[in-house]
This record gives structure tokens, sequence and C-alpha cells, in this order.
């Protein structure tokens, strides 16, 4: 029987590269902000020295216009400094010999007096020596002065201008992230959808024409009545599964069912069907006739499941309890725990991973069906609460208790 049709199987091979995918594009993300970075950190570079020789060559005309004799030609200098001084984007503070400051591109009240000036420019000179700048000095012969000068307002601009590519590229990062997780879950939709259609329309088919044939043999007295019992209880049991594959592929109906008679019963009935050496005990410390939102055959399906990969674990010998009982925020827990191997720390991310199984034959899609079965359809949460090496394990089961409800 074809089970797994190649549109189905595909995206299959897609979640085993998703994690590459994801590797690929953070990678590509981190090269395009550390080229980024490097671009704007070199370009910066150079506007630094840029404004660090404008400033040198200004301080060399100062100190030329200072020490030239009373005959020399200073009228270039002067036009020199007259530019350089029409360049209101860096700040200078000239700080003279008897420790006077002066300031170009300052902007200074016009109405302080003098001393509040110099109070005003000995707080900027401040300011302008936290930059890390070092100030030129200027030889006058008789004494030395300086001058201080500060970042322009574009080289400010552009030493945080990489910080807000990197926030650009974050975001572009997140929303990439975002669509990729988006993408894998309509994927996944598609293949449990389409896995769970065809399933049920392969299983159909059969199951209508070995109805037929149980009621022909049931009509039939030759023929040994138990064995028509046992072959409508295996129809009985193909039909429940079709209709567990049917309620995957659609909207399934929720129902308010009794919670601990539902486990109860599919307990007892999985008890005959596993190893006699596998004792199965259900706790419950609920209110007697607790209800919960489930719809049964896909719940049934759940602690099938879980119950089936605990005797795995075993090895077919253990004990497994089954817990009920309630937790915060109107939660009720179901905890499913078993004295098998356990799961070693390396696989405890990827047990609910479609296609991952620790069985030569096994699909890997148990875990995975019930953790979708509980979570999307029933609004709650499926985890791997605990788990030891050689001890065992223990699965949650998490369910939104019914509003309005005490039973």
């Amino acid at each position: 029987m074809k089970i797994l049709s190649k549109e189905v199987a595909l995206p299959l091979a897609f979640y085993n590269r998703d994690t590459w995918l994801k590797v690929a594009f953070f990678a590509v993300c981190v090269f395009m902000a550390g080229f980024s970075l490097y671009f704007t950190d070199g370009l910066v570079n150079k506007l630094e020295e840029r404004e660090k020789q404008q400033i040198e060559l200004y301080a060399e005309t100062i100190r030329y216009v200072m020490t030239s004799d009373e005959n020399a030609d200073i009228n270039f200098f002067f036009e020199r400094i007259k530019k350089i001084n029409e360049n209101n984007t860096i700040p200078v503070i000239w700080k003279d010999g008897s420790g006077h400051l002066n300031s170009i591109n300052i902007a200074i009240p016009e109405s302080i007096d003098i001393e509040q000036k110099q109070v005003l420019l000995q707080a900027k000179l401040q300011e302008i020596i936290a930059e890390n700048n070092k100030p030129i000095e200027m030889d006058m012969g008789f004494q030395k002065e300086y001058i201080y000068y500060g970042n322009s307002k574009l080289l400010k601009l552009l030493r945080y201008y990489p910080l807000s590519q990197l926030l650009v590229v974050l975001i572009i990062g997140f929303l990439g992230y975002i669509f990729f997780s988006y993408s894998r879950r309509a994927e996944q939709n598609r293949v449990w959808v389409g896995l769970a259609k065809e399933t049920a329309h392969q299983l159909g088919t059969p199951l209508s024409s070995l109805t037929a044939w149980v009621e022909i043999l049931r009509n039939e007295p030759s023929i040994n009545p138990e064995i028509v019992v046992e072959l409508g209880k295996d129809i009985q049991r193909l039909e429940t599964i079709t209709t567990r594959f049917s309620n995957i592929g659609s909207t399934p109906i929720l129902k308010e069912e009794n919670l601990e008679e539902l486990i109860s019963s599919f307990i007892n009935y999985l008890k005959i069907r596993i190893s006699t050496k596998v004792y199965i005990e259900i706790k419950s410390s609920l209110v007697p006739g607790q209800l919960a939102n489930v719809n049964k055959y896909l719940f049934e399906w759940v602690i099938e499941n879980i119950c089936k990969n605990a005797v795995d674990a075993m090895s077919g010998t253990g004990d497994m309890l089954i817990y009920l009982h309630e937790g915060k925020n109107n939660q009720l827990f179901i905890d499913i725990s078993d004295t098998g191997k356990g799961i070693i720390p390396a696989n405890m991310s990827k047990i609910f991973n479609p296609g991952y199984s620790t069985k030569k034959r096994g699909w890997g899609l148990g875990l995975t069906l019930a953790k979708r079965i509980v979570e999307n359809y029933h609004e709650g949460k499926l985890t791997l609460k605990s788990t030891e090496i050689n001890k065992g394990s223990t699965f949650r089961i998490s369910l939104p208790k019914p509003l309005n409800k005490d039973v």
C-alpha cells in the first residue's frame, strides 16, 4: 500500500535541511553586518584623518602668522584661516600660553561677559578632550600654545551609522527567521494533512470490503464464531485508525470527556496488546469526574504513542506510571513516566523533530504527531518533563481546564 506520495515525502527532506538553511541565513547576515562595519570603519578613519590634517594646517597657519616678521606677506594665510573658520562642523578651542581660551565653530551667546565665556569654553574643552583627539602643539618660540578639536557632526553620525546598519540587519534577520518559521509550519501542515488524507483514503476502500466479508462470514454456520469476533475487533481497530487520520486531515471536534475514565479505558485496551512484563499504574489527584475538552480518537492516539515508546524504552520489561493532577493557571497535567533507558542529552532537542527515530525501521513521526495533536488541536503542551540515563523518562501533557466546570 502506497502511504507516502512524492509530494508528501519531499517536504520531509526539507525539514532535514532546515537547520542548515538557518545556519546559512545567519552566516549571510553576519557577513553583511561584518562587511558593513569594516567598510564604515575605514570610511570613518579616513574622514577622521582628513579632519586632523585640516586642523594641523590651521594650527600651522596660526603659528606662521604669529611668528612672522612685519614685512612678511601673510594675506594668503589670513585667507586660509578665513576659509577654515567658515567650516562650522569641527569645534575648535585655541588655548594660548596664558591659559586663555578662544573658540571656533562653538556657539556662544553674545550677551555673556568674558569670565562667563571662559567658564563655558572650559566646559566645552572637557567635552572635546573626552573625544580622545590629541591636541596639536604650536611652538611660538617664546611659548607653546595648543589647538584642541572635536569631531565633526558628520564624523559622529558615521560612528553611529554601523550600529544603525547592524540594527537593520538584525531586523532583516528576525523577519527572515519569522518567514522561515512560517514557511516551515506551512510545509509541515501540508505534510500532515496530505499524509493523513492519503492514509485515510488508502485504508477506506479495503475496510469497506473487509466489513462486508465479515458480515458474510458471520452468517456462515461452518465458520468458528470466535474467529469472526476477532476479525471484527481488528476491523474496528482499523476503523479507529482511519478515523484518527481523517481527524488529522480536518478540523477535529472537541468534546468534554471524563479525563480519568478516558485514559483508564484506553490503558485497559492497551494492556492486552503489550508485554505482560510491563506494569502500568494510573494515579489521579483530580476531582472525581474532571472533564477536559478533547477529541477522543486523537487523544487516545497521543497516549498510545507515548506509552508504546515507553514500552520500547523499557525493552518490554518495567513499570509505567500515569499521574493525573492539576497544575497552576487552570492546567490539567498528565505525566507519563517509565523506567526505561532514558534519553541522552544530545537527543533531547530532537525527539519531537519529524523523521527522528532511534529505531532502525522507525518513521520518527510518533512523538511529532502527538505534539501536533496536543498543541495544535487541543491548545495544550507536550514536553519532556525529565529524563535520566538508565532510570527512565517522564513526558507531560498539559491541557487547559474547561472554564466554569467544577465537577
